[in-house]
């Protein structure tokens, strides 16, 4: 499926969904969106896993689902979540939001005054024995101490990509929105712009040349700040202090077009300014945009959820593709069905950059990388709190988090 741009600024083909088309055309755009720690969907996502590491810091086994809301004054914390350990969830959830910088009622958010609803439950038992016993256990495929007997715990399709584009193997158009959105957080915190507040996001546009970056097109951030500082000390500021230290000198120059504070004010942001939720961020959790997305949101859940220990799988073995120098561009599919270990389908994309036939790539997945929920747990080693740094700024390309599934195996 193929839209055709009109505007005088991008007359080229833009692909929907397509990394073929992204590949061979001589100029395509594309734009990928980061938000920082304090936009409330990433609220959300951070007391999620903020709550997930520290039941795991006791209870390495427990089944956590937890979702969180938050809006005008409140929090609620909901969710499944069958633990041997007990956690004080309502300080967890406060604890978190002071820490991403809401302390007064006045930034739209305060952690001290704010209510906390909590509404917990166990995990169905109908769940658990198939996540507990996976099928091949349960008609004597294999025994039941077998690190193949835990079952996927739902159903679903998860996607992995790396592409050479950066040193992350992440899209550049993903990369840099965080970068950007990581700096915002930063002159923030350490009071380089003091009067920024915690909500903001960014956004950029790079063109492409037959896959290859060719110019930074268009940026755009919009930071909450306070009532009395102008837009041209908050357009002056950003420039010198966020911009220019994050983008290539070589990609980024006085045509690129940039957006600040685009509606000349923000400063009622936060759960004041939106509803947050978790899960509702979760093309800026992974690809940007770029790749297929299976659905599933990665915060609050425990890795037997498959929809965040495969799409871990996932990205670790598209990286390692692509770092093997197999492929310039890779991205595939891993299901699975509630209950049962084994995957139904593996399926590999390589876009034409691939440099020995896909069967040899698929081929040498199936036998170096074992996909069932237990090895992906064992080998990502998925048992220990380390899930609230990935709730924000992405869950992959982390060169400054530890995490096993950006490490080339």
């Amino acid at each position: 499926m193929r839209f055709f741009l009109n505007g005088p600024e991008h007359k080229g083909v833009f692909a929907l969904s397509s990394n073929i088309t992204f590949m061979t055309a001589p100029r395509f755009f594309f734009t990928s969106e980061s938000v920082t720690e304090g936009h409330p969907d990433k609220i959300c996502d951070q007391i999620s896993d903020a709550i997930l590491d520290a039941i795991l810091k006791d209870d390495p086994l427990a089944r956590v689902a937890c979702e969180t809301a938050v809006t005008t004054g409140l929090i609620v914390v909901m969710g499944e979540i069958t633990t041997s350990t007990y956690v004080d969830i309502a300080t967890i959830a406060r604890d978190t939001v002071r820490e991403i910088g809401y302390t007064r009622g006045k930034f739209g958010f305060d952690a001290d005054t704010c209510g906390v609803i909590v509404s917990v439950k166990e995990q169905s038992a109908d769940i658990a024995q198939g996540v507990d016993k996976a099928l091949e256990a349960r008609t004597g495929a294999i025994s039941d101490e077998a690190i193949e007997a835990i079952g996927a715990g739902d159903q679903g399709m998860m996607i992995g990509f790396a592409c050479n584009e950066t040193p992350e193997l992440m899209p550049l158009t993903t990369t840099l929105a965080h970068k950007l959105a990581r700096r915002l957080a930063q002159v923030r915190r350490e009071g380089v712009v003091p009067y920024l507040r915690p909500d903001g996001k960014t956004q950029v546009t790079v063109e492409y040349a037959y896959g290859k970056p060719k110019h930074i097109d268009t940026v755009l951030i919009s930071s909450q700040h306070a009532p009395d500082v102008s837009n041209e000390q908050i357009h002056a500021d950003i420039r010198e202090h966020v911009i220019k230290p994050i983008l290539p000198s070589d990609l980024f120059d006085e045509q690129t077009k940039i957006f600040i504070n685009p509606t000349g004010r923000f400063v009622t942001g936060g759960p004041l300014g939106d509803a947050g939720l978790t899960g509702r961020k979760i093309i800026v959790d992974t690809y940007g945009g770029i790749a297929r997305h299976g659905g599933g949101a990665f915060s609050g859940k425990d890795a037997t959820k498959v929809d965040r220990s495969a799409a871990y799988m996932a990205r670790y073995i598209a990286k390692n593709v692509v770092a093997a120098g197999l492929a310039e561009r890779f991205e595939l599919q891993i299901s699975y069905a509630i209950g049962v270990a084994q995957p139904l389908s593996l399926a590999i994309e390589s876009f034409g950059t691939n440099t020995i036939p896909e069967e040899q790539i698929e081929a040498l997945i199936r036998q170096h990388f074992d996909m069932r929920p237990a090895a992906i747990i064992r080998d990502l080693d998925l048992r220990k709190p380390q899930f609230r740094p990935t709730a924000a700024y992405g869950h992959f390309g982390r060169d400054d988090l530890d995490i096993a599934w950006e490490k080339n195996g």
